[in-house]
This record gives structure tokens, sequence and C-alpha cells, in this order.
């Protein structure tokens, strides 16, 4: 475990542009892949040279971001490339909420291999102590299909369902104005499974969004946390949620019901100043924009609201990311009581999902996600060579409100489990 004060050995960096890769998650383990991915943007990570593991609970992001502030003060870097994802860089997730199983966890690859629009590039990162070995990764091929088994986890249907109303009535009681609940399958994939195709499935079948890997966590994420690049801070809320209909009619019809919806709206402002109030004193010029957009994904429709702002403190992307986490989309308002309700109604550590999940650069830019629409993997529970299967836990949720029914959350999480539901299978 890394505890401050920190002594990071200087880390020698190296990045060069290559010929353009197609297949960039071909590179990537196939038993435990490290990905971040969207819209044709890959950044892939092998082999980590050093690391952070924090202690319990999520308030260990303000130690990881200043473990990453002296690695990067430490590093000599070689980067004429020039471009996000370049140079030193940190893959890493963090956990929902304190006292999680999962603490923070900061993974600096060996070997990053990257493509953004049409360039590509290669990142070798050494102990500058430590001579230089030229270290070629190369693609390998993907395993066969597997298929999973899945079932109804410690929250069942009808657990929720009771969860949905005992919350509804802390909230007629006045302790909460919203509170997230969310409910799990759990699951098993065949020893040896090649992890990467359910990212190549995901990747494929929803390219807006922030498709993920790291520790054994794999994802599809509609939701920015923050974004940090040259100074400008952005954001991304979303609070409320439809499913699409099953024709144009229907999904017209879907669309302007979640739209025109006093209890989702009102769902979605408590999001959007949990954001704003997190990224004031951070931040200058902060613009939210007036009213929400729609946003079409292939299975939802959400309501999204975009966050702008210069930086003004000097914080990294991770000093944000401990300042804006979590939010009200994922918590509840206020913050303290809604954590405490979950704590009370959700029968299982939520671990990584619903916290931050992303990478940083040795300039303190980089993007981070809210881990949703995801599985994690055990990956590290079964010894090399096991013959038993690979147990997952696959989480989804819904923001309860006043006038919130518990049938249609219970719905509304059956909707959000379905891209990585189907991605499994």
């Amino acid at each position: 475990m890394t505890r401050p004060p920190f002594a990071p050995q200087r880390l020698r960096v190296v990045t060069r542009q290559i010929d353009p890769v197609e297949d960039v998650l071909a590179f990537a383990s196939a038993a435990d892949p490290i990905v971040w991915s969207r819209r044709g943007d890959v950044l892939v990570g092998l082999d980590p040279v050093c690391e952070f593991v924090g202690g319990a609970g999520a308030s260990d992001a303000a130690s990881a971001a200043q473990w990453w502030r002296a690695v990067s003060e430490a590093a000599d870097v070689d980067d004429p490339v020039g471009l996000p994802g370049t140079g030193l860089i940190a893959f890493g997730a963090l956990p929902f909420a304190a006292g999680s199983a999962r603490h923070a966890h900061l993974s600096v690859p060996s070997v990053v291999v990257g493509r953004r629009g049409e360039r590509a590039w290669i990142t070798r990162i050494t102990f500058a102590d430590l001579p230089s070995q030229p270290f070629d990764p190369q693609p390998t091929p993907y395993g066969s299909y597997w298929a999973p088994s899945i079932a109804p986890g410690a929250q069942g249907p009808e657990g929720y369902q009771a969860s949905v109303r005992a919350a509804l009535e802390a909230i007629a009681d006045g302790a909460v104005e919203k509170v997230v609940l969310a409910r799990d399958l759990v699951g098993s994939v065949p020893p040896g499974s090649d992890l990467r195709r359910l990212v190549r499935a995901l990747a494929t079948g929803y390219p807006d969004t922030w498709t993920y890997a790291f520790d054994g966590l794999i994802g599809a994420s509609p939701e920015t946390l923050v974004t940090v690049s040259g100074g400008t801070v952005t954001a991304r809320v979303l609070a409320g949620t439809i499913a699409r209909g099953a024709d144009a009619v229907a999904d017209d019809a879907a669309s302007v019901a979640l739209a025109t919806s006093t209890k989702d709206l009102d769902e979605h402002e408590y999001a959007v100043q949990s954001v704003l109030r997190s990224l004031r004193p951070h931040t200058s010029a902060i613009v939210a924009q007036e009213q929400p957009f729609m946003l079409k994904l292939p299975n939802v429709w959400h309501l999204a609201t975009d966050v702008e702002g210069t930086l003004s403190d000097g914080g990294s992307a991770l000093d944000l990311v401990a300042a804006l986490h979590p939010t009200a989309a994922v918590a509840g308002t206020p913050t303290a009581a809604a954590l405490a309700l979950i704590a009370e109604l959700e029968p299982f550590d939520r671990g990584y999902y619903a916290g931050p999940v992303g990478w940083i650069d040795g300039h303190g830019d980089g993007e981070w996600a809210i881990a949703l629409r995801c599985a994690q993997f055990d990956v590290h529970a079964i010894p090399a060579g096991g013959t038993d299967r690979i147990p997952f836990t696959a989480h989804a949720g819904a923001g309860i409100v006043a006038g919130s029914d518990p049938e249609t959350e219970l719905l509304e999480t059956r909707v959000k489990f379905r891209p990585i539901v189907d991605a499994l299978a």
C-alpha cells in the first residue's frame, strides 16, 4: 500500500509515432485488459511498471492525486508526438464509497499503444536507473467466443422494489431529496476467456460512450465525470432515463415523455447543481447549458447537460475527480444523507461501480468517466491455468425522487443492464 510521504523512482518516458494501427485492442492483455476507447480513439496499457493502491474509501482520491503529482515531477519525458494520451500516463479507478473492499488504484503501464484520429504511437515507460530494453508489443489473436452464466445477485427484483419504497419513505420524511439505488447481477465466464471480446462488443455497440477496462472492470459509460485539457474543464451530466421505443413513433413519444417529465427534470437539476457546486472552487467562468438536451443511445434516451469552465487553481484531473465524486447523479442529494441511505438499503459493496474510471497524464490532463454499464470480473481470483470459472458482478441503478414508482425504476435498471448483458452474450 502506497502512503505519503512519497519518494517515487524517476521514470524514463519515450513516445514515438508509429504506422497506423487498425486494431489497437488486439495489443491488450486477453485475461486482464487495460483499455480506454471512444469513437475510434484507443489507449491500451501493458505490464504496469509502478502502481498506487490506496486505503479504504473514495476519499483516497486526494492521496492518489498527490502520488501522481510526485511521480510526474520526477519523470524524464521525451514526447515529440504531443497528443492527448501520449507521454507519461496512468490508468485508474476509484471505489464508489468509503469502506469499500476496492481501493483507489492507479497503474503506470510499461507500454502504451495508442491511436487518436489517423495517428498512432507507442510509449515506453521504464525506471530511469535501469538500462533501456526495447520492447515491441505484438497484437495477439482473439480467443474463442464464450458464453456466460448470469443470475440475480444479492438484490433481486422484489428486494429492489422494497428498497425503492423505503427510499420514498425517507424522501417523504425529508431525510433526502434524491437517492440513487442499484441492484446487481452475478455470473461467471469460462476459464481462459478472452475479455477483449467483451470490450470490443461494447465499443462496437456503443461507440459514443467511454469504453473502458481496468483491474477487471469492463464497461461502456455514457457519463463523463470530468475531462481536463490544456486548462479547459468539461463534464457531462446525465440524469433522467427512458427506454427507446420499439419503432420511430414510439421512440419519438418516449423522447417527448422524458423531456417533459417533471420528475426526471427535477432529478436532472439536482445532478447539474451538484457538479457546479463542486467545480466552482477550482474553475472560472464555469457555465452549464440552460436546458438539458436529449442524448440518444442505442438502448435509452438520457437527459444530458454539458458543463464547461477554465481551470483556475492549477489542479489536475485527479484533483477534480476528488472534488466531484460522488455526484448527485450516482449518489443523491444531500450527498452525505444519500450515501448513508444507500449503505442501509443496498445489500452489497458497489466496489468500482459508479466510481471514477479513466486516465491522467504528466501534465495533469485526463479523461474520467463514471463507471456505469459495467461488470467487475475477479480476474485475480483464479490462478493461472486454473479450471474454475471467472466470477463477475454487474450493477445498474436508478435515481429515486418524490413521485418515483418502484416498478418503473426496476424497469429502468433492466434497460441499463442491457449493454453489458448483450455484450456478454
